[in-house]
């Protein structure tokens, strides 16, 4: 599979909007149009954060402001992430209601701090993000074409929408984020933007061979659905790969599920001789556990939304690869049969 990439000309000013702050022009060498003394930035959260690293290489460091064991959507940065962001060169978000917290600061650095490149993940992807509904249960996903239209007569405008934030877990949908993330760095410090696309079109490699593995699991799987008792962070692997996902919970994890729905799943791992229920690793595997002891299931498998890590998983040294490789793809072809 080739990745196309974007000309580093298409992101014109979106990366480094001129503000008003003239106080902190001087702490970056991007504020006078070159990249001298271009090194340092902050990602909104793991995921980003693993990537800009990969991208950026020897050239520049990024951190994340998330504590190991949190994500990133929901959290709440402490008054000074502001400043600390301000004196480095680069912010890398998602413009996301999710992260309404990067959104707010994205657009306090645009309007502020003209050193301060500010990459949106996900330009360009816009037309391709998944409806996001809270309904409980729910095994299909809504797709937005972008047309403009909305299903239902609630006259709800097209920015009213709501769209599920965890994209990143479509490796394909990565690769084009790595791609964005890389010409945004490049445009940034055009110095080093050769290394940040060689070193984005590397990565995209290994992220091909993460769609060919879930690809395999598609074509070989000898089940056609599988139990996930926690919020379903797994909508675009769906939707890419054909994959059926029951949850008694639905997409939302404010959603609690009712004993109904709880036994309708219980109904289903045994009609469909389910041997495997999944769970988030960043959820307790209370539900998981408590199906698999009333059903024929036998064990309960953790996977990961890969938007954060775990004390574990970052001693080891995960990145987002190593999740989808060592977690997600191992729990994927149990729960499908397709081992």
């Amino acid at each position: 599979m080739t990745h196309s990439r974007r000309s580093v000309l298409r992101r014109g000013a979106g990366l480094a909007v001129a503000g008003t702050a003239a106080s902190l022009a001087g702490c970056s060498g991007a504020a006078d149009g070159g990249s001298e003394g271009f090194d340092s930035g902050y990602a909104a959260f793991f995921t980003l954060n693993d990537w800009a690293n990969e991208v950026a290489g020897e050239n520049a460091s990024f951190e994340d402001p998330v504590d190991v064991g949190q994500l990133g959507h929901g959290w709440t940065p402490d008054g000074t992430l502001a400043a600390d962001v301000a004196v480095t060169d680069a912010f890398v978000y998602l413009d996301s209601p999710e992260f309404s917290w990067a959104q707010d600061l994205a657009a306090t650095l645009e309007s502020d701090y003209d050193s301060v490149a500010v990459i949106d993940g996900l330009d360009g992807l816009e037309g391709d993000l998944l409806d996001w509904d809270h309904s409980h249960g729910g095994e299909g996903v809504g797709h937005d074409e972008g047309s403009g239209d909305h299903a239902g007569d609630d006259g709800a405008h097209e920015d009213d929408r709501q769209h599920d934030p965890h994209v990143w877990v479509d490796p394909v949908f990565a690769a084009d984020i790595v791609d964005t993330i890389a010409t945004g760095l490049g445009e940034a410090d055009p110095d080093h933007a050769d290394a940040y696309a060689a070193n984005a079109e590397e990565y995209a490699a290994e992220l091909d061979a993460v769609d060919s593995a879930f690809q395999s699991i598609a074509d070989e799987a000898t089940r056609d659905v599988a139990v996930l008792a926690g919020h379903n962070s797994f909508q675009y692997l769906e939707a890419r790969y054909g994959f059926r996902l029951r949850s008694p919970v639905g997409v939302s994890p404010q959603n609690e599920p009712t004993q109904s729905e709880i036994a309708d799943t219980i109904e289903l791992v045994d009609a469909e001789g389910i041997d495997v229920v999944l769970y988030d690793r960043f959820q307790s595997p209370r539900l998981a556990e408590s199906i698999v002891e009333n059903s024929d299931a036998t064990e309960a498998v953790p996977v990961t939304p890969a938007g954060g890590t775990t004390r574990e998983w970052n001693d080891a040294g995960y990145g987002y690869l190593e999740q989808m490789t060592e977690i997600n793809v191992p729990a994927f072809e149990r729960a499908f049969g397709a081992q």
